[in-house]
């Protein structure tokens, strides 16, 4: 797990103070890239360099930037751009299939800057970093009102300094968050992103409201499919405007 450095804007900050506060940004946002001077947002240092932008409001603006977009919405699986929101922006792995769900659908139904915004405007984004503190990673340290199995999660999301996170493209959280259970903490030269035995387990997916369904159908389709091939199945019941009710593990 990474070491946690708070980084603020305040009105004292010097220039190196406020060129770290940006290198900070992209670092947490973009998940440790490499970012080159032409993907760099310079508009948006310009007005956070003279205090007319917020922190928050930067990080709105890097979370909706190309880079953001072409690297977690339009190459990775709809699970997976979901975790990583939650690692990126409030800095913790999701807890439940409901916080999962809500965010799928919600990025469905209203489209990819509602399901940004909707993380930036939530009250625990404000209680966490306020208008002008990087969001940083929350999983090493207990956080009121928490469950205790976001701890294990977050170690499983991020894997030290050296981690990028476009380098994997696979959900790490789908069995352990739809079976509601605890990751098992590896050391992160083990980490290869393969199946294993819980990506093995056997789940049931219900969905409501595919177009393929005929006008009068109202029933549930329900779908059963192994965890190695539950985030590619996502995407198919996604591509069908389906909205997931549901998912179980099969015992």
């Amino acid at each position: 797990m990474a070491t946690t450095y708070k980084y603020e804007l305040c009105v004292n900050n010097s220039v190196d103070e406020v060129q770290s506060i940006i290198r900070a940004v992209y670092k947490q946002i973009l998940g440790n890239p490499h970012v080159m001077d032409s993907e760099r947002l310079i508009s948006a240092e310009s007005q956070l360099s003279d205090r007319t932008l917020s922190v928050r409001e930067f990080v709105r603006a890097v979370a909706k930037s190309a880079f953001y977009r072409s690297r977690y919405f339009e190459k990775c699986a709809p699970y997976r751009f979901v975790e990583l929101n939650f690692k990126h922006i409030l800095g913790r792995a999701p807890l439940s299939q409901e916080e999962i769900s809500k965010h799928i659908r919600l990025c469905i139904e209203k489209g990819y800057d509602a399901e940004i915004d909707s993380y930036l405007d939530s009250d625990e984004y404000q209680t966490a970093f306020g208008e002008n503190i990087v969001p940083y990673y929350r999983g090493n340290s207990t956080q009121i009102g928490q469950k205790q199995v976001g701890y294990n999660r977050m170690f499983t999301l991020d894997r030290g300094p050296s981690q990028v996170s476009s380098a994997v493209k696979a959900s790490q959280l789908v069995y352990a968050v739809a079976t509601n259970s605890a990751n098992n903490v590896t050391p992160a030269s083990l980490n290869l992103g393969g199946s294993g035995e819980a990506n093995k387990k056997m789940f049931k997916i219900v969905v409501q409201g595919s177009k393929f369904d005929s006008p009068r159908r109202r029933s549930a389709t329900s779908y059963t499919v192994a965890g190695d091939n539950m985030t590619s199945q996502i995407q198919r019941i996604n591509r069908t405007s389906g909205k997931i009710v549901s998912i179980t593990e099969i015992t």
